[in-house]
C-alpha cells in the first residue's frame, strides 16, 4: 500500500501489520495500521501485547513468523517473556554473538524452515484475501485517518464474518464474498 523513492530516499504510503493463526481456519488475531515510514519492529510490542499466551515448563506456546524487519534483539527478548518464539530470517555476520548464532541455527534448521514456511500459506494469502474481499487495493480513500479506518474496519468485519460462518457451521468459514454481494 505504498512505495519507496529510490532517487529521493523517502517512503510513502501505509502498512497493515497483521498477526494471524495458522490453524485450519486462518483468521486475523491482531492488526494495526501505520504510515509506511514506521519500521516493523516499532509496532511489534503493540501487536502482541494483548495476545493470549500460556507457557508450559519453558516451552513456547506459539511461534511468530515475521519478516526480516522484526529481527531485533529486544523483540526476541520481549517475545520470549510473552511466551512466543520469534522466527524470522536472521543473518550471520563475521563476529556474530553466540546468542544470535543460536537464532541463525534455529531459523536455518529443518524445524525452523518448516515453521517459517507457514507464512506463505497463512498471513500472506490472508492479507491478499482481505484486500480482495473488501476491494481495498488500491485504497478508495485518501489520508491516513480515512485509510486506517477503512483497512482496520475491513479486518474487523472479516473477523466477524469468519466467526459468524464458523458458528453457523458453513462449509468454508472464509467464504465470505457472497455475504457481501461481491
Amino acid at each position: 500500500m505504498g512505495g519507496f523513492s529510490h532517487t529521493k530516499g523517502w517512503i510513502f504510503g501505509y502498512k497493515l501489520h497483521l498477526i494471524s493463526n495458522t490453524g485450519s481456519i486462518i483468521v486475523p488475531l491482531a492488526a494495526d495500521f501505520t504510515t509506511a515510514n514506521i519500521t516493523d519492529n516499532q509496532i511489534y510490542n503493540t501487536l502482541i501485547a494483548n495476545l493470549p499466551v500460556t507457557t508450559q515448563q519453558g516451552k513456547y506456546s506459539m511461534f511468530l513468523r515475521t519478516l526480516p524487519g522484526y529481527d531485533d534483539h529486544e523483540l526476541y527478548e520481549f517475545s520470549s517473556s510473552m511466551g512466543f518464539q520469534l522466527v524470522c530470517p536472521v543473518q550471520r555476520y563475521k563476529n556474530t554473538p553466540v546468542d544470535r548464532i543460536k537464532l541463525v541455527e534455529f531459523y536455518e534448521s529443518e524445524v525452523g524452515q518448516s515453521i517459517y514456511s507457514l507464512r506463505s500459506i497463512s498471513i500472506e494469502p490472508l492479507i491478499e484475501h482481505i484486500k480482495s474481499v473488501f476491494r481495498i487495493d488500491p485504497l478508495p480513500v485518501r489520508g491516513y485517518n480515512k485509510a486506517s479506518s477503512v483497512v482496520l474496519l475491513s479486518v474487523l468485519l472479516y473477523q466477524i464474518l469468519v466467526y459468524y460462518n464458523y458458528k453457523t457451521k458453513k462449509d468454508n468459514p472464509r467464504a465470505i464474498k457472497y455475504m457481501l454481494g461481491t
